[in-house]
């Protein structure tokens, strides 16, 4: 979960090293440092706490290196310390590496290392890193422009585990090496210089021509140059990726948080997300995958592996899926599904979201069920992310960069692609009914629904006011709300620090009602018409007991039971939870400014889960 910065060229290194780390802060915000090659050999400065901590540094300023790597950490072996921090270098100081990853076998090189002289000051599993890479190197007699990337291959051979790999030496003050596994990495090309990062957003500036590789590949970077090997050390060739994410969507413009500003850019998403697939009444159009109506019948399964909000983001589409296609669809947890070796094979369509597409836990779901003969379809936002490359089709929303730790714009474009996708699963099934013409309507309706839900953000923020001191809050929703109730919770979970429990409302008296007493806080979701009457009956017995409620409804409800109720555009059940959702992301984020918190960065959270 940690993030990586990496630049060579001709200009001053730290300072786009630096804004590189405050641009990849969502990953990690434990520790941070860098290391450049300086006239009289590697520098590293590092400190405990925010990338900001690095500008406080003595003699930071006077760094005049033009090649050097960064890395901000989210602690994984080792608490957060200075010593802990990356960039970590070998005993005799020739190598400087920093790393995103786990070393599984950490414990077995540092006692291999440790037998064989070697000292260390950490606890870190990144440590036996660039000492391993000194131990091949000093073992190699050939003094030749490959010794330094023949020694960081050698050493790779020996690591089991997840890593990117940023790796500087003094002597080959001119070159850097690059390599990934199960990690992500990326090379910015621009002119007379290369940049690395672990996600495109945080060079994006710089440039939008990308070399994106591939597990086990390696990368021998100059100033003008990107020589790239395979991981027998073979020479391959790479094309460039053209970006066209726009650089200023990864910045504030004026919101006081990322987090806002992602909430507030969700008519826009979903605007791209719906125009890339289909516009009126037309048939959607789905270029890149090539599924059959044979293959659709032939399907007895479709399985939606995800992890936390792209998991929500699954459960919100599958009664889509099911209704319209009639074809059994599960949800599952990535990082379970693949411990219980689920029934899946060639009949079984797997389909895996991620908004990163770096996912450690989905990814490993996707190679094992590419082991038991299933075709694999990811969704995901980032083009050319590692799970894109594993799966069989991959599909993209359009949320463009998302930043804040917690998810807002690429969930609900998760929700909208997934409702498209169900249609045209639908339409090449031959399957024409009228709930297929209500449900495009109400997608092409979406964006401006979403501006109309915005408008009730003071009245949200007014309830989030009275209620911010609260230990515990309760969400509530029977069928497809009851999902928005689960991502409503995790949100509020994630940046506020509350305690929040979210369940079916019909589950009340079995249990949860117990838990109800007088001034507890607790928010009903009812968009479905069939199941309001159900769900306001399950309200009553809360405010009985003396609740305070905020109810989220589309329906024509008696409200004066209710202390708040916020009213949203009615619109097709299937798509509600795009709606609803909105004023729960909303109470979440006043929560968190009423408390003083930082909603882009929540404690212990990182943006992309890339290990275990």
């Amino acid at each position: 979960m940690c993030g990586i910065v990496g630049y060579i060229g001709t200009k001053k290194a730290s300072p786009i090293l630096i804004n590189g780390l405050i641009r990849l802060e969502y990953r990690g915000y434990d520790s941070a440092g860098i290391s450049t090659i300086e006239n009289d050999g590697l520098s590293v400065m590092k400190d405990k706490g925010r990338v900001k901590n690095l500008y406080n540094l003595e003699g930071i300023d006077d760094l005049e290196g033009t090649v050097g790597i960064a890395h901000t950490r989210w602690a994984t072996h080792g608490k957060p310390s200075k010593e802990n921090s990356h960039p970590h270098m070998d005993n005799s100081k020739t190598f400087s590496c920093v790393h995103n990853g786990i070393i599984e076998n950490y414990n077995e090189l540092r006692n291999f290392l440790t037998d064989n002289g070697y000292t260390f000051y950490s606890q870190t599993d990144t440590e036996v890193v660039p000492n391993l890479i000194h131990y091949y190197y000093s073992k190699d007699t050939k003094n030749d422009d490959l010794k330094f990337l023949r020694a960081v291959k050698s050493a790779c051979n020996d690591l089991k585990g997840s890593f990117a790999l940023e790796i500087i030496c003094k002597e080959y003050p001119d070159n850097m090496i690059v390599v990934r596994k199960d990690s992500p990495l990326v090379i910015g090309k621009g002119e007379d210089e290369n940049y690395i990062s672990s996600d495109i957003p945080a060079i994006l500036s710089f440039t939008r021509d990308f070399y994106l590789l591939n597990d086990l590949e390696f990368a021998l970077l100059s100033r003008n140059e990107a020589k790239f090997f395979d991981k027998d050390l073979n020479p391959i060739k790479k094309a460039i990726k053209n970006i066209e994410w726009d650089a200023s969507s990864a910045e504030k413009d004026g919101f006081e948080d990322y987090m806002l500003k992602e909430i507030y850019e969700q008519p826009n998403a979903i605007r791209e997300t719906i125009g890339a697939k289909f516009n009126g009444n037309s048939k959607c159009e789905f270029d890149e995958l090539n599924f059959s109506k044979e293959y659709l019948q032939s399907l007895n399964k479709i399985y939606i592996v995800a992890c936390g909000t792209a998991m929500h983001a699954g459960l919100s589409a599958r009664s889509t899926i099911e209704k319209l296609c009639k074809i059994p669809t599960e949800v599952d947890i990535a990082s379970e599904f693949r411990y219980r070796d689920p029934l899946v094979d060639e009949k079984t369509l797997c389909i895996f979201i991620s908004q990163s597409g770096e996912t450690a836990d989905t990814i490993a779901a996707l190679k094992l069920c590419k082991e038991k003969k299933a075709k694999t379809l990811t969704i995901t936002n980032v083009i050319g992310s590692s799970i894109t490359r594993e799966a069989d089709y991959s599909i993209y929303t359009h949320a463009g960069p998302e930043i804040a730790v917690a998810s807002t714009k690429a969930y609900t474009s998760q929700v909208v692609l997934l409702n498209i996708l169900a249609i045209y699963f639908a339409e090449i099934l031959g399957i024409n009914s009228n709930m297929i013409l209500e449900l495009k309507k109400s997608i092409l309706e979406l964006p401006k629904k979403i501006e109309e839900t915005l408008k009730v953000s003071e009245k949200v923020k007014d309830f989030a006011k009275k209620v911010y001191n609260e230990k515990d809050i309760f969400f509530l929703g029977r069928g497809i709300d009851e999902v928005v109730a689960r991502e409503g919770s995790l949100k509020l979970k994630e940046i506020s620090y509350i305690h929040s429990e979210s369940y079916a409302a019909g589950e009340l008296k079995h249990g949860p009602i117990a838990l109800i007493e007088k001034d507890i806080t607790v928010i009903g979701i009812m968009t479905d018409s069939k199941l309001v009457e159900k769900t306001v009956s399950n309200l009553q017995e809360v405010i009985t007991r003396g609740a305070k409620t905020m109810v989220i409804t589309n329906q024509d409800i008696d409200s004066s039971s209710f202390e708040f109720v916020i009213n949203i555009p009615s619109t097709h059940t299937f798509v509600s939870p795009i709606l609803s959702i909105i004023p729960l992301q909303l109470f979440s984020y006043y929560i968190a400014k009423e408390k003083g918190l930082d909603v882009d960065k929540p404690r212990n959270l990182a943006k992309s889960v890339t290990v275990e």
